[in-house]
């Protein structure tokens, strides 16, 4: 059966400015957690300091701090019920990287646009906005001869195709072969390695 992939890279800027205690109470985490987590996610301060200047203190009552360890256990609580509700769309999230992997089946992209869609929706429901800028699209498609897709737009904005892109530290590339991800391994700077 013809068919092809379409894979999309959804990376998420978390800028909650709901109630995420809310979603909590909903998972069953006692109050008491979740007005620790209320109190610290709310009225931070902070700080930058670049050479020898210091900037003002500003309290920050959005998110949860960049590299703190409890940010993505809290992200994945947040995130928990951004699921697909249809079979030919897998959606696959890790940290605040979310991926959407849909199935094209006699040229009917409806399912995947939909999702596509209900992932928007979830986001502006659940005060998350999508990162359009890294947003992208990679068609995997074997046949002799692929059809033309209409370009996919997340409120207005055209996603950028691409014909690889990294996803959990590992190259995919559209041929699905693994030269783009030794390409890109080798690139690297040699880590421990003297000579």
């Amino acid at each position: 059966m013809p068919g092809f992939c379409l894979l999309t890279l959804v990376r998420f800027q978390y800028n909650n400015s709901g109630n995420p205690p809310l979603k909590l109470l909903n998972l069953t985490i006692p109050p008491a957690i979740c007005q620790w987590i209320t109190s610290f996610l709310t009225g931070r301060k902070q700080q930058v300091r670049l050479g020898g200047v210091t900037s003002s203190i500003q309290t920050v009552s959005t998110g949860a701090p960049q590299g703190c360890v409890l940010s993505p256990l809290l992200f994945s609580l947040y995130t928990n019920d951004c699921i697909s509700s249809d079979p030919t769309v897998k959606l696959l999230k890790f940290a605040d990287d979310t991926t959407l992997i849909g199935l094209i089946q006699d040229g009917d992209e409806s399912a995947y646009k939909q999702e596509v869609k209900q992932l928007v929706l979830w986001c502006s429901q659940n005060n998350l906005e999508l990162n359009t800028l890294k947003t992208v699209e990679m068609i995997v498609d074997f046949r002799k001869h692929p059809s033309t897709l209409l370009p996919l737009t997340i409120s207005n904005i055209p996603v950028s195709p691409v014909e690889n892109f990294k996803f959990l530290g590992t190259t995919i590339s559209q041929d699905l072969k693994w030269e783009s991800n030794i390409n890109s391994i080798l690139k690297r700077p040699s880590r421990g390695c003297t000579f």
